[in-house]
């Protein structure tokens, strides 16, 4: 089974020209080689997807037959993906957050109008 299928039948990726994307990007390594979407998979092989700033690693342990529900996701492959992956994008989340809070910066639509109101007032009042 091609490599993109492969990804798109284990629910890796929403859908299949997405996974080809990803591999044509290199974001796909099959025993730390980029490849082609059109790559063949085979039972062991180890496949690392880079996809939401987080190296997922996993091992091939059958291929599916078409794509399968999410129940049934790890008859097919293992997940050997490091805790320490997970916590660095936890990571990257509050750190954007200490630099920039939400609301703070350019004013929303809501506050564009009350701005309007606020300036068009006091000008017909004096």
């Amino acid at each position: 089974m091609r490599i993109d299928k492969y990804l798109w039948c284990t629910r890796y990726f929403k859908t299949r020209s997405i996974a080809t994307e990803a591999c044509k990007k290199g974001h796909i390594k099959i025993n730390e080689k980029a490849v082609k979407p059109s790559r063949d998979v085979f039972p062991t092989d180890k496949i690392e997807v880079r996809k939401n700033q987080i190296n997922y690693k996993l091992t091939v342990l059958d291929v599916p037959p078409n794509r399968i529900g999410a129940k049934l996701v790890d008859m097919y492959r293992k997940d050997t993906t490091p805790k320490e992956a997970f916590e660095h994008s936890d990571l990257l989340k509050y750190s954007k957050d200490y630099y920039r809070k939400k609301g703070v910066g350019r004013p929303t639509k809501k506050d564009r109008r009350e701005i309007d109101d606020y300036t068009t007032n006091s000008t017909e009042e004096e």
